[in-house]
């Protein structure tokens, strides 16, 4: 089969690599229907992610069918279609126990496309299959299914409930791309008073207005004094970091009110400057986090009943095979206008079964 294969800072490709395997009872083969690439993929090619060995198939995100279990699994079968989490659970060690499955002590955790092979081929091995994918309803298309492997979990959980937005906030969410976008989608069914979106990109800010945004910023041109203005001078009561840069970090903290709430989602290559000098006395909360997926269910619930915006995210598709001018397009988002691109999916051709 192929994947796309990463081989150092600024190098990959897509080639042949070995068919995955059963390798543990709890383990599913599964068929890549549709695939998406992240952010934190480009992070890894800049050389963000060291853990991230040369050699490893990238991906963490996907839509496919199971086409062979291990033994020992017990809520799918070959032939289910099935969205693949970006997070996988062990379900036995105490963080599982507590849904904290991003923290996952069992082997599980962020490894798709990390620590292990992933999603941005041709066929993937699933650990942990029973808790770490999710049947998906037909009413449901590959594309916008896909979105709900990351983006979306991670803006609800590690954005909106831990900023604790509730109805009546001011919400400014600093980063308009995949990530800072579903949180503006997902903040708004908690009836905020309204919400800000900051970007440099203006049709990354238009997008947040399609969204939900009630107003938005160019992050070079005083975001904090709009933020001030909308607020009375207070503040937004909930700032979402969307980016994973020390400057897009400094801004929220400057703009969120005294007693406040910083929910930082980026992914930061570089240590980001805390001025304690000016928060120790503001009663802010700064909380940090990898999504642990256990709001996916709920999630994919409210996608089928045509409750979130996903496919509206999507601006580019691909065949599968075309992995590097995906990748190319969405690097230059700026350029592009791309928001998700999106390889495979239901509109494209099936690739073989490889041989047992």
């Amino acid at each position: 089969m192929k994947g796309f294969v990463f081989h150092g800072p600024g190098e990959a490709s897509w080639q042949d690599v070995p068919d995955p395997a059963v390798k543990a009872p709890t383990d599913a083969i599964v068929r890549v229907g549709a695939v998406t690439v992240c952010g934190t993929d480009l992070h890894i090619l800049k050389g963000d992610v060291p853990e991230v060995r040369p050699g490893t198939v990238l991906g963490h995100e996907a839509v496919g069918e199971i086409v062979e279990i291990g033994g020992d699994v017990r809520t799918v079968r070959p032939g289910d279609r099935v969205l693949l989490s970006c997070i996988s659970s062990c379900g036995r060690c105490r963080f599982c126990r507590e849904r904290a499955y991003g923290q996952c002590r069992g082997g599980g955790g962020w490894i798709l496309g990390h620590l292990i092979d992933g999603t941005q081929a041709e066929y993937v091995r699933v650990p942990h299959a029973d808790l770490s994918v999710h049947p998906l309803p037909a009413t449901l298309r590959d594309e916008d299914a896909v979105l709900l492997a990351d983006i979306f979990p991670t803006a609800y959980e590690v954005g909106v409930l831990n900023g604790r937005v509730s109805p009546g906030d001011t919400v400014a969410v600093v980063g308009a791309g995949p990530v800072g976008l579903a949180a503006v989608a997902t903040a708004r069914l908690f009836s905020p008073e309204r919400i800000i979106a900051v970007d440099l990109v203006p049709a990354r800010l238009e997008a947040a207005r399609r969204l939900g945004a009630d107003a938005v910023a160019d992050g070079r041109e005083a975001p904090d004094q709009l933020v001030a203005d909308l607020t009375g001078g207070l503040g937004a009561d909930v700032v979402i970091e969307a980016v994973g840069v020390p400057e897009s970090f400094g801004l929220c903290t400057r703009v969120v009110r005294p007693g406040g709430h910083v929910a930082n989602i980026g992914v930061h290559g570089k240590p980001a400057l805390l001025h304690l000098e000016d928060l120790w006395n503001r009663n802010v909360t700064i909380t940090t986090g990898l999504v642990d997926t256990y709001s996916t269910p709920t999630l994919l619930r409210m996608a089928a009943a045509g409750r979130l915006p996903t496919g509206q995210l999507v601006t580019h598709t691909f065949p599968l095979g075309q992995m590097e001018e995906a990748y190319e397009v969405f690097a230059k988002a700026a350029e592009t206008g791309a928001l998700k691109v999106v390889l495979g999916g239901q509109q494209h051709a099936e690739v073989a079964v490889p041989a047992s």
